[in-house]
């Protein structure tokens, strides 16, 4: 038994973290104090103004524990992995777990790339970033490429210089190829050096060679070339105009600001780098309730910077918080150069504060009317099924459907919905084993046989081993099992539950003459249904996305086994170098078509088994051998 008054005595008056404990043992609340044996205790006081949130959390604490740090500053940053890891209860928790795409180019080699990258490591590599959209990231490393010509193989340069022949790009102008030495070191750096140019916001060189480049190849009548410079000056034009300039210094700063309500908060970031407004993004925060918006913003920052790779040099706050010395040397110790944090009272720079607020708010307002949409296109659908079904709860739903051409190949797929939304963890599939022939009702069967013993056999399990925790997807029965047809395909699902003493509802989706759903077969009736409904529309999707299901299995199954029996027939193929066709290739038209060059790259082949390939699919076609 834990002795609160003892172990209160105990406390020491040193620097260090604290962690509440529930009856269960789980996490309830990490803190941080600069004296433990002051804070701590101030938990047990009688009449101190808590709150009724602390106080729900005082009286659920079994036991505390402690660890004593050197500082205050290495209580904060244990504090945030503690968080971090426990996600406590009643700590201000920030939802979003993001990782925010970077523009890395590799310095360090001797032929640098332009690369997409999440993460933000201390190497010879300069990074760009972060950005917001992974998109545009992309679409400025594609641009970027076809501007400089940069290389982007994997290829150690200048080790493999000659080794294979130059990639598409170079054939297109989008590579210098110095993986063939067309281009020198020195040369290829000055490429480099305009995208870096280009990163760091100058785009009037290349606007100005661009548009000399276009005027220059229309008046020499070479008009897809200038179409060509003329489409890459509108590349650069679009992205130049895309970076708002928000500060002349040119510093890089995150400017924070916060929008409560009685609920949750909502925390806007805009990133602002060499004083350009390069995105923003916004961040949910929960167990806010009774917390000041200045304690708000204070954990925020914590949590949010204890993540990211990439610290500015200034962030602009909302308020003042409580450990702004504190907070502004650990990021300074993280950044390895000095942070500030600063709460702008007058001028462009508290307007932009101002601004981000304002952001906050409306995200959130227009948050909620999104979360009501779409409670209306899941939870309220169910209910609308259930409803109609005269059920009092429907939470999981599952569906089955029967894929197969003429018997050949059938497969049966099982998708699952849960409070309206697909839960694709536990989707299953099932190659049917015992029927031959295209018979759906006896394919259906086994599938539902299958399904069903299963999750019978898992539950008998875990009542052997007396554990909570559920072993597999099939542990849990449906509220609902739809099938996916009328009478014939319910009667069946009924038998099968029948057979094995279990009791689940059984739904058929009816079609009408246009395979469309007309309505629901419940209980040997057919009951109509509103087509505008959402109920209707969920019932919609769930039958397509087991359709869906069902013939991907079987498309992949039939395309497996046709390519097996036909590269099987060719004299010299055997498994390996089937395989190896279809990891060079990726489909047997592929190789059908394939020429005797093509063939010849495959490193298991040789000039004889090629000759059998060729004459093998010559022989089928009819026709001239595969040569260029």
């Amino acid at each position: 038994m834990f002795d609160f008054e003892e172990e209160l005595k105990k406390l020491p008056a040193k620097p260090g973290v604290y962690i509440m404990h529930d009856q269960e043992d789980t996490i309830l609340y990490v803190g941080k104090a600069i004296n433990l044996h002051n804070r701590v205790r101030s938990y047990f006081r009688e009449n101190i103004g808590r709150g009724p949130a602390i106080d729900k959390m005082v009286s659920l604490i079994a036991r505390f524990e402690y660890i004593v740090t050197d500082s205050e500053l290495e209580a904060l940053v244990l504090e945030n992995n503690l968080i971090k890891e426990h996600s406590p209860k009643y700590n201000t928790l920030l939802k979003d777990d993001k990782t925010y795409p970077y523009i890395k180019v590799t310095l360090g080699e001797d032929y640098p790339r332009i690369l997409f990258s999440r993460t933000m490591k201390k190497d010879k590599s300069k990074y760009f970033g972060p950005y917001t959209s992974a998109a545009a990231v992309k679409d400025t490393i594609l641009l970027l490429n076809k501007l400089y010509q940069l290389r982007t193989c994997n290829r150690v340069l200048p080790r493999d210089i000659g080794l294979e022949r130059p990639c598409l790009n170079y054939h297109i102008k989008q590579c210098l190829a110095p993986c063939q030495g067309l281009v020198s070191k020195e040369a290829y750096q000055k490429q480099v050096e305009g995208a870096l140019d280009f990163l760091n916001g100058n785009y009037r060189p290349i606007l100005s060679d661009l548009e000399r480049q276009m005027r220059e190849a229309a008046e020499q009548m070479e008009f897809e070339e200038a179409a060509r410079y003329r489409d890459l000056y509108n590349s650069v034009k679009a992205v130049a105009q895309k970076q708002k300039i928000t500060d002349s210094d040119g510093e890089d700063k995150d400017v924070i600001a916060l929008y409560q309500d009685e609920q949750e908060a909502v925390v806007q970031v805009f990133f602002v780098r060499d004083g350009k407004l390069i995105g923003r993004e916004h961040y949910y925060m929960t167990n806010v309730s009774q917390r000041e918006k200045p304690a708000i913003l204070q954990d925020f920052v914590k949590q949010f910077y204890a993540g990211t790779p990439f610290i500015p040099r200034e962030l602009m706050l909302q308020y003042e918080i409580e450990d702004g010395e504190l907070i502004e040397k650990w990021l300074t110790d993280r950044r390895g150069s000095r942070v500030y944090l600063r709460v702008p009272k007058i001028g462009s720079k508290e307007r932009l504060v101002e601004l981000a607020a304002q952001n906050a708010k409306l995200i959130l307002s227009q948050d909620r009317e999104k979360l009501k949409r779409e409670e209306g296109r899941t939870i309220g659908a169910v209910k609308e099924i259930a409803a109609l079904l005269d059920m009092p709860h429907i939470d999981r739903m599952e569906a089955f459907d029967i894929s197969n051409t003429n018997g050949f190949e059938n497969v049966a797929s099982m998708v699952v919905f849960e409070k309206g939304k697909p839960k694709r963890s536990d989707y299953r599939k099932f190659r049917i084993r015992s029927v031959t022939g295209p018979d759906d009702y006896a394919c259906m069967r086994e599938a539902l046989i299958r399904r069903f013993t299963h999750g019978l056999e898992e539950r008998k399990e875990l009542q052997q081993k007396e554990m909570d925790e559920e072993l597999g997807s099939f542990t849990r029965f449906p509220d609902l099992l739809l099938m996916d047809g009328g009478r014939g395909q319910v009667n069946i699902a009924l038998e099968v539950l029948e057979q094995l003493h279990i009791q689940v509802p059984v739904c058929g989706m009816v079609k009408d003459d246009n395979h469309r759903t007309r309505g629901l077969y419940f209980q040997n009736v057919e009951l109509p249904i509103d087509t505008h409904s959402e109920g209707f529309k969920l019932i919609t999707r769930i039958q397509d996305e087991a359709h869906r299901f069902a013939i991907e299995y079987h498309r992949s199954l039939r395309s497996k086994a046709q390519v097996k029996s036909v590269l099987d027939d060719i004299p010299g193929i055997g498994p390996a170098r089937r395989k190896a066709l279809m990891r060079h290739f990726k489909s047997l038209e592929e190789i059908r078509s394939a020429t005797r060059e093509e063939l010849l790259s495959v490193p298991e082949l040789n000039e004889r088994t090629v000759d059998e390939i060729l004459q093998f699919f010559d022989g089928q076609q009819g026709g001239q051998p595969n040569t260029p």
